[in-house]
């Protein structure tokens, strides 16, 4: 199958199967990354059908939304390459990716490593921080009925992985549990660059927050 095809049949299957999805991991989030990602390959060298591939499936059932079930993005997206007959060796590599990709807090190595997971989870790391990644958290902490702040509440930088899946904090301790530590957990140096404006923001707007909380 030729490669544009294939990717216009991945974006009909991704928007299709994302159409009633929370906004902040709707289409319109895949697609933010998909793009951040190539404009990253573009200084990198990496497989770009793979890259593509996983950036549009990487977040086609995320487990926040299946009851912590980390399995069904994987099946989800295999059944759906397979039926695209994809080399195996390609459907191995974009797997890999989805299983890997993600935050999930806690002190972990991840088993598997390649330049185009390094691509895909900086795009889905940048898409989580600046002005959009303010919009997506607040969005999520209202979809999940969490408050906005509470003075009472410390962030915890403690966590293990089930305590950072299961927590209930308000959503401003995301910024300090996760948003603003990806900048220097970025692999490739265009998401480094791109990631020192939008950590800055999110300071800026967690000063002006407090500022106005406090009166």
């Amino acid at each position: 199958m030729e490669n544009d095809l294939l990717i216009k049949n991945t974006v009909e299957f991704v928007k299709k199967s994302l159409k009633n999805a929370e906004s902040g991991h709707d289409w319109f989030h895949t697609e933010r990354v998909w793009k951040l990602s190539l404009k990253i390959a573009q200084t990198e060298q990496a497989d770009l059908l793979v890259v593509q591939l996983a950036a549009l499936l990487h977040d086609i059932a995320d487990s926040k939304f299946y009851n912590g079930n980390e399995n069904i993005a994987i099946e989800r997206a295999s059944d759906f390459l397979k039926n695209q007959n994809i080399e195996s060796q390609v459907i191995e590599k974009v797997l890999s990716i989805i299983q890997h990709i993600s935050f999930k807090g806690g002190n972990f190595s991840i088993p598997y490593q390649s330049k185009e997971l390094d691509i895909v989870q900086d795009a889905d790391r940048l898409d989580a921080i600046g002005a959009i990644g303010i919009a997506r958290t607040f969005n999520y902490g209202g979809f999940k009925n969490r408050p906005i702040y509470n003075p009472q509440i410390k962030p915890n930088l403690a966590m293990n992985r089930e305590e950072y899946k299961n927590s209930q904090a308000p959503t401003i301790n995301h910024f300090y549990e996760k948003l603003l530590l990806l900048k220097d957990r970025m692999n490739t140096e265009t998401a480094k660059k791109i990631a020192i404006e939008r950590h800055q923001f999110m300071l800026t707007f967690l000063e002006q927050f407090y500022k106005e909380w406090d009166l």
